[in-house]
């Protein structure tokens, strides 16, 4: 009962923190490897968890989508396939203890992501590597990398976005939530495959990140989104701060 109440409990701050500033995954990771769940299927349980919120936010943002051109979305989401996919293979095929070694440096790597977000898409406004393979590699590696650990993804695939022209950042938050939502799908089944997920955690994590969606997109009217980041960088902090601990 200890267990799923800190699992629900994380799985609904997590739904909060992913509606209003992200980085929901500081959370619900942590709480599953705390809960005794071993790291890779922690991630990959982590990542169903919250799944189902990249969904909604997309729909915020139907009419950019809508407009934007089809082959473009269609070759997206094609790469987006194929990099959660491989993302997810990856996963399945890194050893344990190799995994167990490089999760605090990527807890690191997305809160410092989190943290200099701005940053990062300002060094990517000048549009770069416009070739037709240097923007298909660019892709694939983003979302392969959200196919393997899902931190920071949002952060990434905006600074993806600047790097490759976009300027729109209504389009660019909905492709993101778009793509976020489809290579995490495809990871997620390949997961599903393999029989990775633990399932009773998954439902009950997705449950509460859902209620805490709900109640974070109500609460972001009223709480600054400076403070929230600012709570989420100290949490991811101190999340890695413990995983390097445990190493």
């Amino acid at each position: 009962m200890l267990d799923l109440t800190i699992l629900f409990t994380a799985a609904f701050l997590a739904g909060v923190l992913n509606a209003i500033a992200g980085g929901g995954s500081f959370l619900t990771f942590p709480a599953l490897v705390f809960t005794g769940v071993p790291p890779i299927p922690a991630n990959a349980t982590s990542a169903v968890a919250v799944f189902p919120g990249y969904l909604s936010g997309a729909a915020g943002f139907k009419e950019e989508l809508r407009s934007y051109d089809r082959r473009a979305l269609f070759t997206l989401t094609g790469l987006s396939i194929v990099g959660g996919i491989a993302g997810a293979l990856l996963l399945l095929v890194t050893p344990s203890e190799v995994f167990s070694f490089v999760v605090p440096w990527l807890l690191l790597f997305a809160t410092l992501l989190f943290a200099f977000d701005k940053q990062l898409r300002a060094m990517t406004t000048r549009e770069t590597g416009s070739g037709p393979f240097s923007r298909t590699a660019a892709t694939l590696a983003v979302t392969t990398y959200g196919g393997y650990f899902n931190g920071g993804l949002g952060i990434v695939l905006l600074a993806l976005f600047s790097g490759l022209g976009f300027r729109d950042i209504n389009l660019m938050n909905g492709l993101k939530n778009a793509l976020s939502f489809i290579l995490s799908g495809a990871s997620v089944a390949t997961f599903a495959l393999a029989g990775i997920i633990y399932i009773q955690e998954a439902a009950l994590m997705m449950v509460a990140a859902t209620i805490g969606g709900y109640a974070g997109a109500r609460l972001a009217r009223r709480l600054p989104v400076q403070a929230v980041r600012a709570i989420v960088i100290v949490v991811g902090l101190g999340m890695t701060f413990a995983f390097f601990l445990n190493k």
